[in-house]
């Protein structure tokens, strides 16, 4: 199948090389061709540029995309959408004054997801995941990473990951696979942590490994939840499993966590609502991604990740949705991008670099999306008909998106 889309307004994140990430000030850089063609064989991008450049073709089928623009789909490298129910009483309590901590105190939280995914079959978790993973499709994502981390116990957390394994063999979006089974402590190991982490160590990552259930092992490294020692002995064990580290830091607390994620080589450290200087300094000169999750802030009325900070002292960012039932109940990358530029200072080039080049490297697919590159994967957004690619962030509340392609098709 050769598809031929024309007139395209303008073009984004064009990359006639592949790169792996943009940092500093690149991130304000986003290459684009205005009045453009892009040629789709198969599942591939196999050839892109001016309107004025564009070869004879013979395509089945031909897209006049006048007044509008492609750029690559959205990578989002931080979500939890496999999960049982919802939180919604949660969102009232935090309506009425209680905190996130309070919450979990009694009994709600991580531990509430818990309880319910446990009493769910696999077969109904399934369902409720794909109507989710659907809906994000819809909204532009084109490659996500599901974590588990609501079972805390063997057979949960084994239930949730075959359920992530299930939905990438059923739909065509790319979906990397997190363990996640240090996101909490269970009530029963509340008073024997070191038994918990064993469990982990001794019998989770053994028969996660031997079926081949995830890419990645994370921990929820943050006060009242696991120490950095704690963290540091679980993703040691996750990398003999063959599960390179992505961790949870600095969402309410700089305990260290960012060090620990650097020393053992972590793909990324995700959160980073509350940075110090010696935080940044570390991230400098490493290959960890950092992620932020705005619409995490968002929902929780807690501080933004210090974009600005950061990308001054020349690291690169990622964004992410963290898409959960209790944090973030949503996976509209739309408004990711548009939060980073309203209440992170992001210019939309930053925004979009971050929610396309470098979460691609986030999941460790950045040789396949992430860009407009000859050979990538051809997962684009197509908008409606606007003005400029600034629309995008500025009208957040508008579903600009016309069509969403996943491995060159229309989905």
């Amino acid at each position: 199948m050769i598809t031929l889309i024309t007139n395209i307004k303008e073009l984004l994140q064009i990359r006639k090389t592949s790169i792996s990430k943009v940092s500093g000030t690149e991130m304000a850089e986003l290459p684009t061709i205005k009045n453009a063609f892009l040629l789709i064989k198969e599942d591939l991008i196999a050839d892109f540029g001016s309107m004025e450049n564009l070869p004879e073709i013979k395509a089945d089928k031909i897209i006049d995309a006048t007044g509008q623009i492609i750029l690559p789909s959205w990578c989002d490298s931080h979500t939890h959408i496999v999960y049982a129910g919802n939180r919604e009483q949660e969102f009232v309590d935090r309506i009425n004054g209680f905190s996130y901590e309070e919450i979990a105190n009694r009994g709600g939280g991580i531990l509430n997801s818990a309880k319910k995914l446990n009493e769910t079959s696999e077969e109904e978790i399934y369902e409720q995941s794909k109507i989710r993973l659907e809906e994000v499709m819809h909204l532009g994502t084109g490659a996500v990473e599901i974590k588990s981390g609501y079972g805390l116990t063997i057979e949960g957390e084994l239930k949730m990951l075959r359920v992530i394994k299930k939905l990438a063999e059923n739909y065509p979006i790319t979906i990397k696979a997190t363990f996640l089974g240090a996101h909490a402590f269970p009530l029963h190991y509340k008073e024997n942590k070191a038994g918990y982490i064993d469990e982990i160590i001794t019998k989770m990552l053994p028969e996660i490994a031997k079926d081949k259930l995830a890419d990645f092992v994370d921990v929820f490294c943050e006060t009242g939840y696991f120490s950095v020692e704690e963290t540091e002995k679980i993703m040691e064990a996750g990398i003999k499993f063959g599960l390179k580290p992505k961790i949870h830091v600095n969402q309410f607390n700089s305990i260290g966590g960012i060090q620990a994620g650097i020393k053992f080589n972590a793909l990324s450290v995700d959160h980073l609502e509350i940075m110090n200087p010696e935080d940044i300094e570390a991230l400098k000169d490493s290959e960890t991604m950092p992620v932020a999750l705005p619409s995490c802030s968002y929902f929780l009325s807690i501080p933004y990740t210090p974009a600005r900070e950061m990308i001054k002292a020349g690291l690169p960012l990622a964004l992410a949705t963290d898409f959960n039932p209790g944090s973030t109940p949503s996976g509209n990358m739309n408004f990711v991008v548009a939060t980073a530029c309203i209440k992170m200072k992001m210019t939309p080039e930053e925004a979009i670099n971050a929610a396309t080049i470098n979460g691609a490297y986030a999941m460790g697919i950045s040789e396949t999306h992430g860009s407009i590159t000859r050979g990538k994967k051809a997962n684009l957004i197509l908008t409606k008909a606007i003005s400029s690619y600034y629309q995008i962030p500025y009208a957040f509340g508008s579903n600009l998106i016309d069509s969403v392609f996943v491995d060159g098709q229309i989905i």
